[in-house]
C-alpha cells in the first residue's frame, strides 16, 4: 500500500465500475457504479437493503462475465432470492466463515488470487 497526493498525476482516472443496477445510484456515486476489481465493502444497520443490494450489482458484474465472492458472516444467504434478483447461483463464490478473522482471511486469498 501506498499514501499519495490526488494531484501528484499517479492515481488512476479510468476507472471500469460495475452498475449497482439502480440507475439512481449508479448517478449519486458519481463514476456510474462501484468499481470492478476492488474490494466493495457494504455498511449499513440491519433491514436497510445490504444484502439486496450487493445480489444486485453481483448479478450486473456477472452479466459483464466477471467472478464475484459473497462473504457470507450471518451464514443467511437465500439462494432463491439471489437467483430471483438475477445472480447465477452456481457460478457465485460464497464463503461462511465461522469468525471475522477467518472472513478476512478468506478475502485476502480471494484478492490475491486474482479471483
Amino acid at each position: 500500500g501506498s499514501i499519495m497526493r490526488m494531484g501528484d498525476g499517479e492515481a488512476a482516472e479510468d476507472i471500469q465500475v460495475v452498475s449497482t443496477g439502480s440507475l439512481g445510484l449508479d448517478i449519486a456515486l458519481g463514476v456510474g457504479g462501484l468499481p470492478r476489481g476492488r474490494v466493495v465493502e457494504i455498511y449499513g444497520p440491519e433491514s436497510s437493503g445490504k444484502t439486496t443490494l450487493t445480489l444486485q450489482v453481483i448479478a450486473e458484474l456477472q452479466k459483464l462475465g466477471g467472478t464475484a465472492a459473497f462473504i457470507d458472516a450471518e451464514h443467511a444467504l437465500d439462494v432463491q432470492y439471489a437467483s430471483k434478483l438475477g445472480v447465477n447461483v452456481p457460478e457465485l463464490l460464497i464463503s461462511q466463515p465461522d469468525t471475522g478473522e477467518q472472513a478476512l482471511e478468506i478475502t485476502d486469498a480471494l484478492v490475491r488470487s486474482g479471483s
